[in-house]
Formats: C-alpha cells, sequence, structure tokens
C-alpha cells in the first residue's frame, strides 16, 4: 500500500451491512464519508456477516451441521458482503477480496475490502491480523452499539433503554473488557468484539476504537481527531 498515507483499518459489522436484507443507504453514506479522506488515508475494509450469516448457521445447526461447518457458512456470506462493499466503492477499490490477513497486499488504491478467512477466525480476529501484518496499532470496530456496556457479553447488542441500569464505558482497558466477553467464540456469536479478536489485540498492544456505525459523524470526529461518542479499548 502507498505509505505516503495513513492506512486506517476498518472493522465493519455485518450487522450495518446486513441487518436484514442489504443496506443501501448506510453503504452509500458510508462511501461518502470514506471518500473525504482520500487524499491522505487509506482504508482497510473488513466486513462480517451481519444477519444472514447467522440465519443460514442455524438453518445448518438445525440438520446437525458440524461449527467447522456452520463457520464456513459464515464466511461465505462474509465473502458475499464483500463483493457487495467492492463494488459500492467501484473505482477506489482494489479489485480482490483480502482473504489472507497473513499476506502483504500491495496495490495503489484507496480501499481494500477484507472478509473472513478460515473456520475459527471471525473478521474481528482478521482485523487484528491484519493490523499484525501491516505493523498498524489501531482498529476502528464500527458495530451497532453506543458503547461497551458494563453489561454480560450476550447483552451488549442491546443498547439502553433495554437496560435502563446499563453504565456506558467510554474507556477500559483490554484486561475489563475480557472480563466483560469471556474467551469462548462461536460461529454467529454477536458482540462488540470477539473473545479472542480481543486477547490478541491486547497481546500485540492494538489499540481498538468502538464506534456506532449508525451515526457515521462519530466515525469522522474520530478520524478528524476531535473528541467522539464511543468506547476505547486498549
Amino acid at each position: 500500500m502507498d505509505s505516503k498515507k495513513e492506512t486506517i483499518i476498518i472493522s465493519l459489522g455485518g450487522s450495518l451491512v446486513a441487518p436484514a436484507e442489504i443496506d443501501l443507504g448506510f453503504l452509500k453514506n458510508f462511501k461518502l464519508t470514506l471518500q473525504k479522506y482520500f487524499q491522505n488515508k487509506k482504508f482497510f475494509v473488513l466486513v462480517g456477516g451481519g444477519k444472514p450469516a447467522r440465519v443460514y448457521q442455524k438453518a445448518l445447526l438445525e440438520f446437525g451441521a458440524k461449527e467447522k461447518d456452520r463457520d464456513w457458512m459464515g464466511i461465505y456470506i462474509t465473502r458475499l458482503n464483500a463483493e457487495i462493499l467492492k463494488q459500492v466503492f467501484s473505482d477506489s477499490v482494489y479489485n480482490k477480496i483480502i482473504t489472507d490477513p497473513t499476506k502483504k497486499v500491495s496495490a495503489n488504491k484507496n480501499i481494500l475490502v477484507g472478509a473472513g478467512y478460515k473456520p475459527g477466525w471471525s473478521t474481528d480476529y482478521v482485523s487484528v491480523l491484519i493490523a499484525k501484518t501491516y505493523g498498524i496499532k489501531t482498529i476502528i470496530n464500527l458495530t451497532n452499539v453506543d458503547y461497551v456496556y458494563d453489561l454480560p457479553a450476550g447483552r451488549q447488542v442491546k443498547t439502553p433503554p433495554d437496560f435502563s441500569n446499563a453504565k456506558p464505558l467510554p474507556e477500559l482497558d483490554w484486561g475489563s473488557f475480557r472480563k466483560i466477553v469471556g474467551d469462548k467464540w462461536t460461529p454467529g456469536l454477536s458482540m462488540p468484539f470477539d473473545p479472542r479478536a480481543a486477547k490478541l489485540a491486547d497481546k500485540l498492544k492494538i489499540k481498538v476504537i468502538m464506534i456506532n456505525g449508525k451515526n457515521l459523524e462519530r466515525l469522522e470526529d474520530f478520524l478528524n481527531n476531535k473528541p467522539f461518542i464511543g468506547t476505547t479499548i486498549q
């Protein structure tokens, strides 16, 4: 990639791209947002599977599919979402989907799109591996909640006032975050940042910025070095 430009990694929650069906409005706004920064930034965008992945995985489970097979189904869905995202950015995007985060790619494009790699590796985990491969120390995780909350892992997808006593956590260390999400990851697991990815990010001393992608002005605030609504984990 062009060393003259700062490289930003975005782990894009599939819930934003495909909450049920493809969210065309979000994709159009996401494109307009990132285009503002092409003069001095490049972006790796790793996209998740969203609800369609969980629907297919649930169907497989109903018929006794093994975890590995369900995981592959999720990977296929992330790659479908990645193909959509690649088309969204058209001429600004590298023409191949990045599926192996351990190999460096040399591409003079403003956007590189990645997806799932292999079973047991969520797209959050892939984003951390890309950070490791390229020596990048910050990942932006666009999700569908405003903050990480002091709630059990499975409840993080709910946003107050559903849990009126939930406390937002604008900043926390990896140890505290890992106590919230635990250590186990399974196909289709929905939480702010997957436990295995959190463990590796902690080890590599990578900072993760969690922002609600439904409010892209918050992403712009962060990119402009302004105060932003979200959670910083480091």
